[in-house]
């Protein structure tokens, strides 16, 4: 595999990730708070932390090697180094959102209560709780509710007649609310499982068996009261049903309702961005996938305004996601509209910001990135570039890395060996590439018939090769609407390269003229 990611491999160690990821801002506040604590400047921990940020790939040969720690002393020390960076980060007020507010004006409350100050503690409480229910977070609001219940059950501060029953609607109210958006996420989490580990459904018995499963695990409910938080699991839960079943229409309209969820709560973009961002990217792949090329230029430039304009708050959490949302959807429009050359700039960009976050990185990201820079090149005839980024997927130890872009990356591999007239190394390519998806026991009705006719295309007479084309052009083109065959030429444009061949065209100038022809 690539340097890149090797170095990502390596440097897997939690407190070390920690300090990579920090800003120079952070770094600062951790100095300071370090500072405070007075006498612990010269701390061992303190003296770990530089050294760590200063080494490139950890090595714990080195760090003992340094004389700060024993290699007994090593674990705990760094345990402890990780937790000091925690209590810093908390105090940092980049941190600061609305979550930690509640919950530290709930802890502080909790003090009060327990120092025998009620009234104080339940003027709290009730700024807290009205905070909490302002800004969705309900399970928060439950516990408030809940302590506010134990206060007011010691008949301690002799309120209102009604103040028991008005606690008591409002805690079955929130633990029903609550109950909905748990049994909600609970479903959208196992379908989000169950699409990692199988995949797509690949037939009509697995196509009944997620409809049961989902139909049966979906909450009754009353759409008119549900909540913020309620509705967004709702979306997700069926966005992931979508796509389970390859409904990519479906998918659209639940990613839409999901996006328009945060548009109409602007504020709680704050509060959630990361749930905003994986909504646009859902909305912006399922406009790929159906093809509506229209929509998806305009919610790109919705997407883009927002990092503009800074509606989306930056962390290093949120700051990784744009990067990779943003660059995967800009390679997306290019692949829309045919225009492969015009992309050719963000190459450089991507392998930079590649570089700078290798230490965050998913391999799986790094893998699909470098998958769409090989269809870049590839749209664009620069089929030896192509094949230089297919290798540093194809070479990965990593097999359950991306599992589907490692099938289609040996396929995309064996057309560009055929463009670039290596019919020497097609043989072994072919061979390579069929053992692989065998072993994958994943292997799709597309793939085995184009495998098979790429193979034979090698004893065909070169006054025969377009009728050849044809033929299989026929042969794949009836899996294009297929319900679960059509998954193959979303990841591969297989039927456009096939045209091209047969018309004599450019893939590129093949794939302009489909664009223009779609009014979506």
């Amino acid at each position: 595999m690539s340097k890149i990611i090797t170095s990502a491999n390596q440097q897997n160690d939690a407190l070390f990730v920690l300090i990579k990821s920090l800003t120079k801002s952070e770094k600062r506040q951790f100095n300071l708070y370090v500072g405070r604590l007075g006498g612990n400047i010269d701390a061992k921990f303190f003296s770990l932390f530089k050294f760590l940020e200063k080494l490139k790939v950890y090595d714990e040969k080195v760090i003992i090697g340094s004389g700060i720690v024993s290699k007994q002393q090593l674990s705990n020390l760094k345990a402890h180094l990780y937790k000091q960076i925690l209590i810093s980060l908390r105090l940092n007020p980049a941190h600061k959102n609305i979550r930690i507010q509640i919950r530290e004006q709930l802890d502080f409350a909790t003090v009060l209560y327990q120092k025998g100050l009620y009234k104080q503690s339940l003027k709290l409480l009730d700024k807290a709780k009205n905070l909490a229910l302002e800004n969705e977070e309900k399970n928060i609001a439950y516990e408030i509710v809940e302590l506010e219940k134990v206060i007011e059950t010691q008949y301690i501060t002799r309120s209102l007649s009604n103040r028991a029953d008005q606690l008591s609607i409002q805690a079955k109210e929130l633990s029903q609310h609550n109950v909905i958006a748990s049994k909600l996420s609970n479903l959208s989490l196992q379908l989000y499982s169950y699409l990692l580990q199988s995949g797509y459904v690949k037939n009509e018995k697995e196509l009944a068996f997620v409809n049961t499963y989902f139909e049966e695990r979906l909450p009754k409910y009353k759409y008119k009261n549900l909540g913020f938080r309620e509705k967004l699991w709702l979306y997700k839960a069926h966005l992931w049903h979508s796509f389970l079943t390859q409904d990519f229409l479906q998918s659209y309209k639940y990613a839409s309702k999901w996006v328009s969820l945060f548009r109409k709560n602007t504020k709680l973009i704050n509060l959630h961005p990361v749930f905003y961002l994986k909504g646009i990217n859902y909305l912006l792949e399922a406009c790929f996938f159906v093809k509506k090329t229209s929509t998806f230029k305009e919610e790109l430039a919705l997407f883009e305004k927002d990092i503009a304009s800074k509606n989306i708050p930056l962390n290093t959490n949120t700051e990784l996601l744009i990067f990779e949302y943003l660059y995967a959807n800009k390679l997306h429009l290019h692949f829309l509209e045919g225009t492969f050359s015009e992309g050719e700039y963000l190459v450089a960009n991507i392998n930079e910001k590649i570089e700078t976050y290798k230490n965050r990185l998913d391999n799986h990201y790094v893998v699909m990135l470098y998958y769409k820079i090989a269809c870049l090149y590839f749209g664009m005839g620069k089929n030896e570039l192509c094949i230089t980024y297919l290798q540093k997927i194809i070479s990965s130890k990593d097999i359950g890395s991306a599992e589907d872009l490692q099938c289609f990356a040996r396929i995309l591999n064996l057309i560009a060996h055929y463009e670039c007239g290596l019919d020497y190394d097609l043989e072994r390519q072919f061979l390579d590439t069929y053992k692989f998806l065998l072993k994958m026991e994943n292997l799709q009705e597309v793939q085995k018939v184009f495998l098979t006719s790429i193979r034979d295309l090698s004893d065909v007479f070169p006054h025969e090769i377009k009728n050849e084309f044809k033929k299989i052009y026929s042969k794949l083109k009836k899996f294009e609407n297929h319900p679960y065959e059509k998954r193959a030429f979303l990841y591969l444009d297989i039927l456009s390269w096939l045209e091209s061949k047969i018309e004599n065209k450019p893939i590129a100038v093949i794939i302009k003229e489909k664009s223009k022809l779609i009014t979506k």
